[in-house]
């Protein structure tokens, strides 16, 4: 919060251009980092590896929809991003582990709010989606 903006979120209070330029809107660093965090499937990664760490086989059995490929991308995009740790333990075959980095576990924190939140509101946002369907726009 800053202190011209009391009890205002911070994204609200930061001041935009209008309308916002496509290629800064596409520049923003909190724009490429919900475009990772955000995805399909790293939400639920990034909360399996806070459990604990996790060899890749274990992460893929323990989310039961995704393919090899899109967990692969996934990894690869959290580490890219300094989120998840990689970790290749010399055994034949090579062991690899995923575990969480201390920015990562950071990460766990926000996103906890958010689901506590989508909980807390999940009966309103079910209402709205169902009064919305009849207006033409769901």
């Amino acid at each position: 919060m800053s202190d011209t903006h009391i009890d205002v979120p911070s994204m609200v209070s930061f001041p935009l251009p209008s309308p916002v330029p496509a290629a800064e809107h596409e520049q923003c660093p909190v724009t490429d980092v919900l475009r990772t965090v955000g995805d399909k499937w790293s939400v639920l990664v990034v909360v399996l590896l806070g459990k604990r760490p996790h060899r890749f086989n274990e992460l893929r059995r323990g989310i039961e929809a995704i393919s090899h490929r899109m967990l692969t991308r996934t990894l690869r995009g959290l580490e890219a991003d300094g989120l998840v740790h990689r970790e290749v333990f010399p055994s034949v075959p090579p062991a690899v582990e995923y575990s969480l980095t201390p920015l990562g576990r950071s990460l766990l924190t926000p996103l906890s709010a958010l689901a506590d939140w989508v909980v807390a509101h999940a009966d309103d946002i079910a209402a709205a989606r169902a009064s919305s369907r009849g207006t033409g726009y769901g």
